[in-house]
C-alpha cells in the first residue's frame, strides 16, 4: 500500500467513526432498527491487505467503538467476525491476485457482487453484536428480527454513502 492509500483509509476510519459515535450514536427506531455505518470502513479495505493486519484493524475499530458505547467487547466481536466472512467471502468469490481495483466498493465491483458481499458481511457481524448483546436465548426471535431489521438500515446507510463518494470505474 502507498502513502495516499494509507491516508485515505485513516481519514475514511475517523470520519466514519465520527459519524457513527457522535451522529448515530442515538438513532434507533423503536429499539429496533439501528444502523452501523462503521462497517463500511472495514468492508471497503483493499483486497491487498494482509490478514493479521486485517484482523487487528477489525479489532482496533470495534474496541474504539466499545470504548465509546460502554459494551465492553460487543463491537470488537463482531468487527472480527466480519473481517473472518470478508476474507472468506474474497477468498471465495475473487482470485486475489487477478484483481485490478485496489478495493472492494461500488464502484470497482460492481452492484451485484458489493450488495451480496455486504449484506452477508453486514449479517454476520449485526448477529454477533445482537445476540452477544442480549446473551438470552428467551430473547431468540427478537434479537434475530433486531438483527434483520438493522441489516436493511445499515445496508441503505452504506449503499448510499457509496453511492455518493465512490469512484466509477472508467470504461
Amino acid at each position: 500500500m502507498n502513502s495516499k492509500t494509507i491516508f485515505l483509509n485513516i481519514f475514511r476510519w475517523v470520519v466514519l467513526l465520527f459519524v457513527q459515535i457522535f451522529l448515530l450514536r442515538n438513532l434507533s427506531f423503536y429499539n429496533l432498527s439501528t444502523p452501523f455505518v462503521y462497517v463500511l470502513f472495514i468492508l471497503v479495505l483493499p483486497f491487498r491487505i494482509p490478514n493479521l493486519l486485517l484482523f487487528l484493524i477489525a479489532f482496533g475499530t470495534g474496541l474504539t467503538m466499545d470504548a465509546f458505547y460502554d459494551t465492553m467487547g460487543v463491537h470488537t466481536s463482531a468487527c472480527v467476525a466480519l473481517a473472518f466472512v470478508r476474507i472468506l467471502f474474497i477468498s471465495v468469490s475473487l482470485n486475489r491476485d487477478a484483481i485490478d481495483d485496489p478495493e472492494p466498493s461500488l464502484g470497482n465491483m460492481g452492484f451485484k457482487w458489493f450488495s451480496i458481499y455486504a449484506v452477508l458481511c453486514i449479517f454476520v457481524h449485526h448477529l454477533v453484536l445482537f445476540f452477544l448483546e442480549a446473551f438470552k436465548l428467551s430473547e431468540l426471535a427478537y434479537t434475530f428480527g433486531r438483527s434483520l431489521l438493522s441489516v436493511v438500515f445499515t445496508m441503505f446507510t452504506v449503499l448510499l454513502v457509496e453511492a455518493i463518494f465512490h469512484n466509477r470505474k472508467s470504461t
